[in-house]
């Protein structure tokens, strides 16, 4: 998976197609991402405690790899990441305008 966390993306299918925001946390073995402020679920908490309410709380949700893109830092638009070697060690770049990620 070449999206790893603190990555500006843009996500580009899906009902919320066209956000951006940064890769919070990445779940390679699933192949999903969690993006900051997208893919949001209302979900129904029990009250823990007695005397307490229960309540109904905002929580990001994961979305697959394929439907997010990095943004390119140059041009800011999406991009496909390729890998390129260097001296011995391995670097991302953007196919857009080989900038270095």
């Amino acid at each position: 998976m070449k999206i790893r966390k603190d990555d500006n993306v843009i996500i580009i299918a899906g009902k919320d197609k066209g956000k951006t925001g940064k890769v919070v946390h990445a779940l390679p073995r699933m192949d999903k991402v969690v993006v900051e402020g997208v893919n949001i679920r209302k979900v129904h908490k029990k009250a823990t405690q007695t005397g307490q309410k229960g309540q109904i709380v905002e929580v990001t949700m994961p979305v697959h790899v394929s439907n997010v893109m990095i943004v390119d830092p140059k041009e800011k638009k999406p991009s496909r990441i390729g890998l390129s070697t260097e001296k011995g060690k391995k670097s991302r770049i953007t196919k857009k305008s080989n900038t270095v990620l």
